[in-house]
């Protein structure tokens, strides 16, 4: 309980900026109204009255929120809330589910990414994944990068080399490997292989990162880096991330989330989320009452 009651103390003491976008949500079905306060903010994932159904058992209960561009926004709450569920509805991997189905409307850039007209191999390279079990391919580090663009036809070995750099270094990983590209990946730390994970995605030039606990296996420091990493990367993209860590979350996000058995409790700055939540339920949560 302590440690989720010094998130409070960390946050005050935490040396970042959040961009004003979202004010405290009364509701989830009004979340969108009330969120976008700026008009130089751009939406970027949209979610419209969203239910989600394995087979018979509903996990995701009238979702509604706005995910605004080149921010990162963290969903929270306990084992089993449907925070995962929704991720993973962005790039539509829950597709591969058997007996899984969704109503309402996803959108990203405006476009229902449920349409018939949808090409789902386009919509995944726009919006990447990073899981939380570290998956490297076990090639050479340099392979592991270039999959992506080869699958797309990248051929040429100088535009190749270009994008292995270029990745690596978006993924704070260059520096450490620049030395053995060609070595097996299975060869690095758990930390440097996750990072090599962010890379391979970044490989692509996806829109939207979608990073489902990516830490949790991980040690304080490479844990460090990759945090360190996200306020980086939120310039180029925008990051979605489930955490069960809240200091983690209080430290990287702009954004958060509370989700609570498959409704989405509150959605606000996470400086609110934090400090003055405005549903005691979420309050709770982020103080160790339960969870």
């Amino acid at each position: 309980m302590s440690s989720r009651i010094d998130v409070l103390s960390e946050y005050h003491q935490a040396d970042t900026q959040v961009r004003p976008y979202a004010t405290k949500m009364q509701t989830a079905e009004t979340t969108m109204a009330s969120t976008q306060r700026s008009q130089d903010i751009k939406p970027k994932i949209t979610v419209e009255n969203t239910d989600f159904f394995y087979g018979e058992k509903q996990a995701l209960f009238k979702v509604a929120l706005t995910v605004p561009a080149y921010h990162v926004t963290a969903f929270i709450g306990p084992s089993g809330c449907g925070k995962s569920t929704l991720l993973r509805c962005f790039n539509r991997l829950n597709d591969l589910v058997e007996g899984a189905r969704i109503t309402g409307q996803i959108c990203l850039d405006g476009k229902d990414i449920y349409a018939p007209s949808v090409d789902v191999t386009d919509l995944r390279t726009k919006v990447g994944m990073v899981f939380q079990k570290v998956n490297p391919f076990p090639k050479s580090i340099y392979q592991n990068v270039v999959y992506g663009p080869q699958l797309q036809g990248v051929r040429r070995r100088s535009v190749l080399d270009g994008i292995v750099e270029e990745s690596l270094q978006g993924a704070g990983l260059w520096e450490e490997v620049k030395d053995r590209l060609h070595q097996s990946a299975l060869g690095l730390s758990g930390g440097q292989q996750q990072r090599l994970c962010i890379a391979r995605a970044l490989a692509v030039n996806p829109e939207v990162l979608l990073m489902d606990e990516p830490c949790s296996a991980l040690d304080p420091i490479s844990t460090a880096k990759i945090e360190e990493l996200l306020h980086s990367l939120k310039e180029q993209l925008t990051v979605v991330i489930v955490t069960h860590n809240m200091q983690q979350a209080a430290r990287i996000s702009d954004l958060t989330g509370f989700f609570l058995m498959g409704e989405l409790i509150e959605y606000a700055e996470t400086k609110t989320i934090f400090t003055n939540p405005s549903d005691r339920r979420t309050e709770d949560y982020v103080t160790g009452r339960f969870g």
